[in-house]
């Protein structure tokens, strides 16, 4: 019988990545979450999987080497939006640690998320930081950034992901990450058209270009339109504007919840004795903007099992 293939998660969040690779057969052998909102989602959801608390203390003779590692380590010290302390800031570091981790368990691939911000922090020298580590680690690797609104959801969320593989061969995290197809494709032409066809058709004035494009479920073409924060409002709020209807609301959860991936009242639980109607909203709003897009997940998984399968025959 052929073995499952397994990944530890860490930074996990409300498990984008398990949701991912729930359809491949891939089998969590751990998560490793901090934040109470998020472990009590992962319990309701993953009751049989070990939780661990702060992954730097995780034990690797307490599991079987995993196949991979993944997680996406904070992003507030590398986001445009936040003070850019970079490595000076401790959530920075923690992107060392994870790629030490990696090594402790002798995963043989790595898949690490972040901000694109963490490209030029502290004029470019954090990012040569995590790449020494990962070098020192023994790992070969790639990076690229991703907009998950070109995989099937409608929402611009661009992300750099990192794979790293451990035979220090940075081809076969390359082979993840690119192919001519998907590179030669150009998808963002295809938004660029269905844009264009709405205004022929009058569905949308050049103004209403600047924002992005979603369905409604009565057909009507809307965008989504933000809050600065600080500026507006103390809280950063996306609203749903119809520009035919000339109307303006306020996003759902469900509707946050499906712009990552994720099924319908997935983060809805029951929370400190209250029944699963009155879980916070707040809180299951902000579990989900920290959380990775599902099927940008599921592509990379899926690229990633194709040439592991290739790898080990």
């Amino acid at each position: 019988m052929k073995r499952a293939f397994t990944y530890g998660s860490v930074c996990s969040g409300i498990e984008a990545a398990t949701v991912a690779w729930k359809p491949l057969g891939w089998k969590a052998i751990f998560f490793s979450e901090t934040e109470s909102f998020p472990r009590a989602v992962l319990a309701n959801h993953y009751p049989r999987i070990p939780l661990e608390d702060d992954f730097r203390n995780i034990n690797p003779s307490s599991y079987d080497k995993p196949d991979l590692l993944v997680g996406g380590t904070p992003c507030q010290t590398f986001s445009y939006s936040g003070k850019r302390q970079g490595m000076d800031d401790p959530r920075g570091n923690l992107a060392l640690e994870f790629f030490r981790l990696a090594q402790r368990l002798k995963a043989r691939w790595i898949v690490w998320e972040n901000v694109p911000g963490v490209l030029t922090s502290n004029k470019r020298k954090d990012f040569e930081t995590i790449l020494r580590e990962i070098s020192k680690c023994g790992y070969g690797f790639a990076w690229r950034i991703l907009d998950a609104q070109y995989f099937g959801i409608p929402q611009s969320r661009r992300r750099l992901f990192l794979v790293g593989h451990s035979s220090a061969c940075w081809q076969y995290p390359a082979a993840v990450l690119f192919d001519s197809k998907y590179l030669f494709e150009r998808p963002e032409t295809a938004n660029r058209q269905k844009i264009k066809l709405a205004r022929q058709t009058g569905q949308l004035s050049g103004r209403d270009c600047e924002g992005r494009l979603i369905y409604s479920s009565t057909g009507d073409i809307s965008y989504c339109i933000s809050t600065e924060m600080r500026l507006c409002n103390p809280t950063h709020e996306t609203y749903v504007f119809y520009p035919r209807q000339r109307k303006v609301r306020s996003f759902t959860i469900q509707e946050a919840e499906a712009l990552q991936g994720f099924s319908r009242d997935y983060t809805a639980i029951p929370w400190r004795g209250k029944p699963v109607e009155d879980c916070p909203l707040s809180h299951r709003f902000k579990a989900v903007g920290n959380s990775m897009p599902v099927p940008v997940m599921r592509w990379i998984g899926t690229r990633i099992q194709f040439l592991d399968n290739h790898l080990r025959k």
